[in-house]
């Protein structure tokens, strides 16, 4: 499964290659790149065709018909199919980076809004020395309102700006976790887009 993730990747990466290649005039650097993604598929096809064999005829597919493009020079073609793989690639990125952040960011404010409230009792009074309450209950007050701006966007469907204040907000509860001196729960990592 990764190896085909990878050649995906490498597929990808390379008919951008070949784009820039393509369209400044430079037939054979595009043909050697055309190369090296045939011969990553072949060498992943073994292993694919056994446990990804749909993803597998979906890159050569696609794979197919950049070459087909290619070889009539037609590079408007070309273009257009590495622009909608590369759009795909970034739709999936964002969707599993959302995903990841909006499975752990609620958990992740509500500890630290359980912090701030046990810090806030006559009890934890010893235990909230040197912190700042005040800015504290402001910043995760501007968090939960940061995340429902992202709620909205990822509703309204735009999942660049949902991603973008989910990480906002994932920063600013790290920020605040640290300045009550607690440990969160792991949260999604969130790679960034390429």
């Amino acid at each position: 499964m990764q190896m085909i993730q990878r050649v995906s990747h490498f597929a990808l990466i390379s008919m951008a290659a070949i784009i820039m290649s393509a369209c400044a005039g430079q037939k054979a650097p595009a043909q050697k790149l055309i190369g090296d993604i045939q011969a990553s598929v072949t060498a992943a096809s073994a292993e694919a065709a056994k446990y990804v064999p749909d993803q597998l005829a979906d890159v050569q597919s696609k794979l197919g018909d950049l070459e087909a493009s290619f070889d009539k020079q037609d590079y408007a073609a070309v273009v257009a199919t590495a622009a909608a793989a590369k759009k795909d690639e970034i739709l999936k990125a964002l969707n599993d980076q959302w995903t990841g952040l909006a499975g752990s960011l609620p958990a992740a404010v509500t500890a630290v809004q359980n912090r701030i409230d046990l810090l806030s009792k006559k009890s934890g009074k010893k235990l909230a020395a040197g912190v700042d309450l005040d800015a504290a209950k402001a910043g995760v007050g501007d968090a939960t309102s940061l995340w429902s701006k992202a709620q909205a966007a990822f509703a309204a469907g735009n999942l660049d700006e949902a991603v973008s204040a989910a990480k906002d907000v994932k920063a600013k509860v790290e920020a605040l976790a640290a300045s009550l001196k607690m440990n969160l729960p792991a949260m999604a990592a969130a790679p960034p887009t390429s």
